[in-house]
């Protein structure tokens, strides 16, 4: 395991200007890139694939550190730990800007808010999502790229067929009002719990259940811990890559313009292995036979958007009108 003394002494040459990467330059600019999910999820899989790039596309002039499975902070320390530069780059779900004061970003926690991906790429891939990212600035945060997970399902340890089914489950979260709002809207009591703890607190009872994308509850083997899941794809789960915006400033414009062409392509690879990696992960969940999967009927669906559909309206000051109106505007168009 790499010495993280050492490389934090490393980050910190670089941001103080001692240390300069470029294209032909003798020692390697440091990039510790972190983030919360397994190496083998569609985000750990584009983390890996932006390192191999990277260090290819800068001719060995970047030494990109990839940190999964909350090696080196848990969620609620990512961006601090940006901000103060003892990290370049992470990959955080959207939800984590909020407490920042840029809550435009639970946009996409809303409920059923994406028909499809078509819908998403319409908002992640265009104009919107990139003054999204601009919105980031004044935090000394850059944003690069928005990287798909998926849609999530839902679990717990009796089935979910219908609204009524989630009356006084405790269910884990991540920290988003908006999700927090939903759980609520179906009579459950949301618990807001770190990624990396959510299978002990399922293990130990302290939730009954939880939301997720089938490869994160594949890769954080949820499966032994949940009797029932409901494939209800009702939420969107995904990413936006940042960097330190004064390391990113910083960097000479060759060596960005290297780091640039490997993010473009990552992003290409991330977002169009993400829905084959999900299916796949609910595949073997179901040949793995230790919890019952369950499909919407059109009437359960139906019964589920009807109890869901005031959190969106619910929402809109905080997420701001102007922001849910322009993805509801994308996404009917592209719908």
């Amino acid at each position: 395991m790499r010495n993280p003394f050492k490389i934090l002494l490393l980050a910190g040459l670089v941001s103080c200007g001692m240390a300069q990467g470029n294209l032909a330059g003798a020692a390697p600019l440091v990039i510790k890139f972190s983030h919360v999910a397994a190496p083998d999820t569609p985000k750990g899989k584009a983390a890996l694939k932006f390192e191999e790039l990277a260090e290819r596309y800068s001719n060995g002039g970047v030494d990109v550190q990839v940190y999964p499975n909350s090696q080196l902070y848990k969620d609620k320390e990512e961006l601090d730990a940006l901000q103060l530069g003892a990290v370049q780059m992470l990959a955080p779900s959207l939800a984590k800007f909020a407490p920042l004061g840029v809550q435009d970003f639970e946009v996409f926690d809303l409920p059923f808010i994406f028909p499809n991906y078509d819908a998403l790429h319409a908002v992640t891939q265009g104009d919107l999502g990139r003054a999204m990212l601009a919105k980031l600035q004044d935090k000394g945060i850059t944003g690069l790229a928005f990287w798909d997970n998926g849609f999530k399902i839902m679990s717990a340890n009796r089935p979910l067929y219908l609204p009524k089914d989630f009356i006084g489950l405790q269910m884990r979260v991540q920290s988003s009002r908006v999700s927090e709002a939903q759980m609520i809207a179906l009579g459950a009591v949301p618990q807001a719990i770190a990624f990396s703890e959510v299978y002990q607190a399922l293990q130990t009872g302290v939730v009954d259940g939880a939301e997720n994308t089938p490869s994160n509850m594949a890769t954080q083997r949820i499966t032994q811990v949940q009797k029932y899941a409901t494939v209800s794809n009702h939420g969107y789960l995904g990413y936006a890559v940042i960097v330190n915006q004064k390391f990113w400033d910083d960097l000479p414009a060759d060596l960005r313009a290297a780091l640039e062409q490997a993010m473009a392509e990552a992003t290409v690879y991330a977002n169009g292995i993400a829905k084959g990696e999900n299916e796949a992960a609910l595949q073997r969940m179901k040949a793995e036979g230790l919890t019952t999967f369950h499909d919407l009927t059109p009437d359960e669906l139906t019964a589920w958007k009807a109890a869901l559909a005031p959190v969106a309206d619910a929402m809109a000051p905080r997420i701001g009108v102007e922001t849910l109106a322009a993805v509801r505007a994308a996404t009917a168009a592209a719908d």
